[in-house]
């Protein structure tokens, strides 16, 4: 199994999975979207609000405002040393006091914990009026995706398998297909159809090309064909910030190998008590 990167940068990763299965990518892809822990508000204790928005409304707002998450100082409540009580180990506190005119924007959220610092500061999350107010303490912690959304660490997490192109000798270069493809995959060649420089991943298999060469009546099969290759697979990563898009990956390929030493010891108890 190898990964090839075509672009690795902070947040966004477009890579190449060479020698697995669908289930392994989907796997893949599933563990990054819903088991790699991230930092959220989870709790919210309000003060004052008589703005326009209800306290759960508010509270909700709060939740979905990305946090950056180092996983080396914090730990999940329920394996905390603490009991689940929540301290400087497993939560963050924020505090949060705007009074109107004006908008709560999430630079507002005060963090107890310097470490604890916010993904974008330009997130609005309420307009005040005058005399209008908002005063809170807001309890950021360690969960996963599977729990709730907002513990996702990825806006976009996907991928499709890898497009295969077969030209035999029968086309003629008459360029229908060419004209067909919506992403500008093809191009008219001196003898035949051809593959652009660069756009083969570009392929969205929607098979037009296909369609369009049977209509020019060259035989009972197209000249072209478009598969896919199920070994490979073609992904596109990215992170909302409160993780480095290569820490999701590495993360995630860790938590599949937990669980599948796992799973081999608990296979292995079976077998070894037959």
């Amino acid at each position: 199994m190898e990964i090839s990167f075509s672009r690795l940068d902070e947040d966004i990763a477009r890579f190449t999975l060479k020698d697995a299965t669908p289930a392994f990518a989907n796997t893949f892809r599933r563990t990054m979207i819903g088991k790699v822990p991230t930092f959220a508000i989870e709790d919210v204790l309000i003060y004052d609000n008589n703005s326009a928005l209800f306290d759960e409304m508010l509270a909700h707002r709060l939740g979905l405002i990305p946090i950056k998450t180092d996983l080396s100082e914090y730990v999940k409540k329920f394996e905390c040393s603490c009991g689940g009580e929540g301290c400087s180990s497993c939560q963050a506190i924020f505090t949060l006091s705007v009074e109107g005119p004006g908008t709560v924007h999430s630079s507002d959220l005060i963090p107890a914990d310097p470490r604890a610092t916010l993904v974008n500061m330009d997130i609005p999350v309420v307009k005040l009026e005058k005399d209008q107010k908002v005063v809170l303490e807001a309890r950021a912690e360690l969960n996963i995706g599977d729990e709730h959304a907002k513990w996702e660490p990825t806006l976009a997490c996907g991928y499709k398998a890898y497009p295969v192109i077969t030209i035999d000798d029968r086309c003629d270069a008459c360029g229908n297909c060419v004209e067909e493809c919506p992403r500008n995959v093809l191009r008219v060649g001196k003898k035949s159809v051809e593959i652009a420089d660069g756009k083969l991943e570009d392929c969205s298999m929607c098979r037009l090309c296909e369609k369009a060469c049977m209509a020019s009546g060259i035989g009972d099969r197209p000249a072209i064909s478009v598969k896919p290759d199920n070994t490979r697979f073609l992904f596109v990563v990215e992170s909302d910030g409160s993780l480095p898009v290569k820490e999701i990956m590495t993360c995630a390929l860790g938590i599949m190998k937990d669980k599948s030493d796992s799973l081999v010891d608990v296979l292995n108890e079976i077998s070894g008590a037959i």
